[in-house]
């Protein structure tokens, strides 16, 4: 008998010895009394997530964003914007996210032809008044396309000014989304016309002298010139992915705009620089694929 009387002690001493370990594994797991899950899956809770059906948009920029030149000439032409504009030939971000019907009243254009950076904070303040679930943004090419290349803007101002704005616009509207696109290559835009005799003489009008002046010429000047604002392009682009990068709301292109190979026919018959509505149309595909994915650009 005296053999069998210390077994209820050792059952009481293992039922105790597993309760300690659940509780430990509770304690490292997080899935004790309280507990949700891990921290990581609790900071991923937390944390803001990109929404793939916004239901307003508010579009920022410069020249391409309000159709410059897509519908007649020296005039700019909102109703083809790739972000907001009704034409169904483009159909916008907007028609394709918040359909025909709705969009005309939530969504809001505040871009301005020949803008540059240093212009986007007050748009962007004006499109927080709406606090819209996305706001699109797209400049720089003013910034670029300057009468001379030593008169376009230096990368730490460009820089400071996306600082700026973007900082201001969560401080107004902390929870809208943001889908940066990327300058375009005006390089290839040059290609794409400088051998036409007619667009050599609309460019002489005063189109992006910086990229454009001397089409033909194979100086090497020229075509020092030619590669120094190609490589500008390259750095502000660095900055929107880079000063992007650092807000949770916040979605870069990943270059997908200045990578396009856009052809002639998808430039304006007018001045064979800005997009026609061929090349609005490409841009709304591009934007409304990065911004209804569920991750982003790589």
């Amino acid at each position: 008998m005296r053999t069998t009387a210390p077994r209820p002690r050792v059952r009481r001493t293992l039922a105790g010895a597993g309760t300690a370990v659940a509780l430990l594994a509770a304690a490292v797991t997080g899935c004790g009394p309280g507990g949700s899950g891990t921290p990581d899956e609790r900071g991923a809770r937390g944390a803001p997530r990109w929404n793939t059906a916004p239901a307003s948009i508010a579009a920022v920029g410069d020249s391409i964003t309000r159709g410059f030149d897509a519908c007649s000439v020296l005039a700019d032409c909102p109703e083809a914007s790739w972000a907001t504009g009704n034409d169904p030939a483009v159909h916008s971000l907007a028609a394709r996210l918040l359909g025909d019907a709705e969009a005309p009243a939530r969504s809001w254009n505040y871009a301005v032809t020949g803008s540059r950076m240093a212009d986007l904070p007050g748009q962007l303040a004006a499109a927080a008044v709406h606090k819209p679930d996305l706001v699109t943004v797209m400049v720089g090419s003013n910034d670029a396309c300057r009468p001379t290349a030593s008169s376009m803007t230096p990368v730490a101002e460009f820089r400071a000014g996306f600082e700026k704005a973007l900082a201001d616009l969560r401080a107004a509207s902390p929870s809208s989304q943001v889908y940066v696109s990327s300058v375009p290559d005006l390089q290839r835009l040059w290609e794409q016309g400088k051998d036409l005799p007619m667009v050599r003489q609309v460019w002489k009008l005063g189109i992006c002298q910086s990229m454009l002046a001397d089409p033909l010429s194979a100086a090497t000047g020229a075509t020092a010139r030619r590669e120094q604002v190609r490589a500008r392009v390259v750095e502000y682009n660095e900055v929107l992915r880079e000063v992007c990068a650092k807000d949770p709301l916040c979605r870069y292109d990943g270059g997908a705009v200045f990578q396009y190979p856009f052809a002639a026919e998808q430039l304006s018959r007018w001045d064979w620089f800005h997009p026609g509505k061929d090349g609005q149309a490409r841009l709304a595909e591009l934007a409304h694929r990065q911004v209804t994915s569920a991750e982003p650009p790589r």
